[in-house]
């Protein structure tokens, strides 16, 4: 479970970012969006960092993951269509001359700090 180490370079990330900032105060909320393609489980990661948050300054801070999803752009049709999984041909046309946008993110959005 990849998951693991991600949940923990998060926690230090956010360390990292609160202790640059000078702030002081336990974690609130963290917000992360996750790429439908991203090969990352939301669930997994949710699991993760109630694990091993619990002995940091984000222990008992709430975890909002935002999963955005991908779009096929066809070059043929012309069509764009949301999609949750990788692909190789359009499924309006199934042309093979498509283009995949987005859906591969995985971002620490934003750390709200309690005061």
């Amino acid at each position: 479970m990849h998951e693991l180490s991600i949940v923990e370079a998060l926690i230090e990330q956010v360390q990292e970012e609160v202790r640059r900032a000078g702030v002081e105060g336990k974690i609130a909320k963290l917000e992360l969006s996750i790429g439908r393609l991203s090969g990352v489980n939301a669930d997994s990661i949710r699991f993760a960092f109630d694990l091993l948050s619990s002995d940091t300054i984000l222990a008992e801070s709430e975890i909002v993951i935002h999963e955005s999803k991908a779009v096929c752009r066809c070059n043929s049709c012309r069509s764009e269509t949301e999609i949750d999984d990788l692909l190789s041909q359009c499924p309006r046309c199934a042309s093979d001359d498509i283009a995949i946008d987005g859906g591969r993110e995985l971002l620490l959005q934003s750390i709200d700090v309690e005061e």
